[in-house]
């Protein structure tokens, strides 16, 4: 092989030069001189290809002698193999690691192979060499994978068989699997115990959402070294959410992503502690029913609290919108059709989802309007923490938290929300006014206050105190018992599925405190894309908070406000860019005046604001 690397390297120097060496002529002799310069040409063109395959032939060979050595156990190759990798500045191919995890074209690693084959001394050796024991596995199956490389079905199976062993079905997905994984499969023990305690995580799940101990044989030495290192693993991770907890407590999370709705985190932390610390009901899961208007928070809070249990894994969080389940037959679509029907092999949405991540948070969206078979799916799912699939396969899943939303009743709790709102200012009003006197209109930003603003370059933001979180309103036992849960029962029609609940969590109107956020918030966020997008820094007075926060619809909660803020400050921005008036690097201040927003410009080198007409 290396008179073949010396051939193509002199193949290729012979080729540069004549390349360089070639004369620029200006003749009139044109024929002849293009005749012998195209010839001249074609024979480098034929010498730097004739080199470049050797080249590819030869990384090729050495890819194979790397992955056989793996297979066959040959230490002393891979080393080689390894330090010439260093040397060439190979690695994995995808940035995950050195030449010890050079990916196969397929996908899969040496340590993969090395554990596949029952290779515990090379897989040592790898280790030892830098290889990392959690990369994934991308071979996906014979079939996809030839269509995704190009490659023929049949050259793809025998270009895996070379080098795994021949039990293992070739035309199979092993998408997501690591090295422990094909430990397991293999049964090798030694193998399975080095990656371990190399920092393998026991835990880690394949695309299917099994984990190593999974494809173990039972009973089995490789199983039980396995179980061991989960428990420790466990142990540890739990200790080190629990310490989390108590330096990060839920409710804390919380507040940092969802806007006011004090009372309704404080009821699903609450019942989220009692769960995670043991003293909750180990045989049902955890269900909440989330009501209140549209826009207030039901959704982003079930998100987060997807995002606080498992660490921002997606298949943590399943949504299913329940409008597409309002038919009888669409049953099928949740938990999978029977035998003998289109889509039997498939299974449900929810089964699918479920099998892979049996504690993940489920959210059931606009839970009314399902059709009252899916209900009784779901009552079964609440009071035994199990469902069985089309397939007769049963799905335990006690550890997961299932959160159903709801617009039943928003009206009521809307206005019910309000009044508390209202009564909870008086009674505040009355503990402060022998002290303070009464709150008066923001007057206008003076000439000097906005000489002070203009050379300020970031946005307003409110004094500091007067976005503090107020107080939790708490809603009464009456209202629930006498205006709630008629309207629920009247609904789903029966107590045993609404017994299953185990906090109702009633999500309330902002406050204009909380409103006067959400504007922040939602200005904040376009100033972002005006400067990102079209080099224009967007500012505003405080005035045009409250202008835009009048803008609140009860009904549509946050949304309201989004669309205010579209509606009177994006549209003009859009229509001044339009006209010309407003341009890369130059500043947009906000201002309100008798309920109106007023743009004013100001372009470099000038330091003053000039207001913009857009009525014309």
């Amino acid at each position: 092989m290396s008179t073949i690397r010396s051939a193509a390297a002199k193949v290729l120097r012979f080729g540069a030069v004549r390349l360089f060496a070639v004369p620029v002529r200006r003749s009139t002799s044109l024929n002849l001189s293009t005749s012998s310069s195209s010839r001249r040409h074609r024979y480098i063109v034929h010498a730097a290809s004739v080199g470049l395959a050797l080249i590819a032939a030869d990384y090729v060979y050495n890819e194979k002698r790397f992955f056989i050595a793996a297979k066959l156990g040959n230490v002393q190759e891979l080393r080689k193999q390894v330090e010439t990798g260093k040397d060439d500045g190979r690695n994995s191919g995808d940035g995950e690691g050195g030449p010890a995890d050079r990916r196969h074209a397929l996908g899969w690693t040496a340590l993969m192979v090395a554990a596949a084959n029952d290779q515990p001394a090379t897989v040592k050796e790898l280790l030892r060499l830098g290889a990392k024991p959690d990369l994934r596995e991308q071979y996906a199956g014979a079939s996809a994978t030839a269509a995704s490389t190009g490659m023929h079905p049949l050259e793809v199976l025998q270009r895996r068989e070379d080098e795994f062993c021949n039990a293992m079905n070739s035309r199979a997905s092993f998408l997501g699997w690591t090295a422990l994984h094909y430990a397991a499969l293999s049964d090798s023990s030694t193998s399975a115990k080095a990656l371990l305690e190399a920092g393998a995580d026991p835990t880690a799940r394949d695309h299917a959402g099994r984990r190593a101990l999974h494809y173990a044989r039972d009973p089995s030495t490789t199983r039980d070294v396995i179980l061991e290192h989960i428990q420790r693993w466990e142990e540890t991770a739990a200790a080190a959410a629990a310490e989390e907890r108590r330096r990060f407590p839920l409710e804390q999370r919380l507040k940092q992503y969802i806007v006011g709705q004090t009372a309704a985190i404080e009821t699903v932390a609450a019942a989220v502690r009692r769960k995670e610390n043991g003293w909750a009901d180990e045989e049902h899961p955890l269900v909440f029913l989330f009501l209140g208007s549209s826009g207030i928070g039901k959704t982003e809070l079930a998100k987060q609290l997807a995002r606080y249990m498992h660490r921002d894994d997606p298949a943590a969080f399943i949504r299913l919108d329940m409008s597409e389940y309002q038919e009888k037959h669409e049953v099928a679509k949740l938990i999978g059709a029977p035998p003998g029907y289109v889509g039997h092999e498939e299974g449900g949405q929810l089964t699918r989802a479920l099998a892979r991540r049996a504690d993940a948070v489920v959210l059931f969206d606009e839970v009314d309007k399902a059709h009252p078979d899916v209900l009784t799916v779901l009552l079964q799912l609440f009071d035994e923490g199990r469902l069985t699939d089309g397939k007769g396969k049963l799905i335990e899943c006690k550890n997961a938290i299932f959160v159903m939303t709801s617009n039943l009743a928003s009206d009521e709790i809307a206005q019910y929300g309000l009044r508390l709102r209202r009564e909870a200012e008086a009674l505040a009003a009355q503990r402060v006014r022998p002290a303070v006197a009464a709150p008066t209109a923001p007057a206008p930003l003076t000439d000097q206050t906005r000489k002070e603003y203009d050379e300020n370059s970031e946005a307003f933001v409110p004094p500091e105190g007067e976005g503090e979180q107020e107080e939790a309103l708490q809603v009464s036992r009456k209202f629930k018992d006498t205006v709630v849960r008629p309207i629920l029962k009247r609904h789903f029609g029966r107590d045993e599925f609404l017994g299953r609940i185990n906090e109702i969590v009633y999500f309330l109107p902002f406050s204009r405190q909380e409103l006067l956020t959400l504007v922040q918030m939602e200005l904040r966020a376009w100033a972002e894309k005006a400067r990102a997008r079209h080099s224009v820094e967007l500012r505003w007075e405080g005035g045009v908070l409250g202008a835009l926060a009048d803008g609140y619809d009860v009904h549509y909660g946050a949304r309201s406000i989004k669309h205010e803020v579209e509606r009177r400050v994006v549209n003009q921005l859009a229509l001044a860019a339009e006209r010309g008036a407003v341009a890369g690097g130059c500043s947009v201040l906000l201002s309100a005046r008798a309920g109106r927003l007023l743009l004013a410009v100001r372009t470099p080198p000038h330091r003053e604001y000039v207001p913009l007409d857009l009525t014309a």
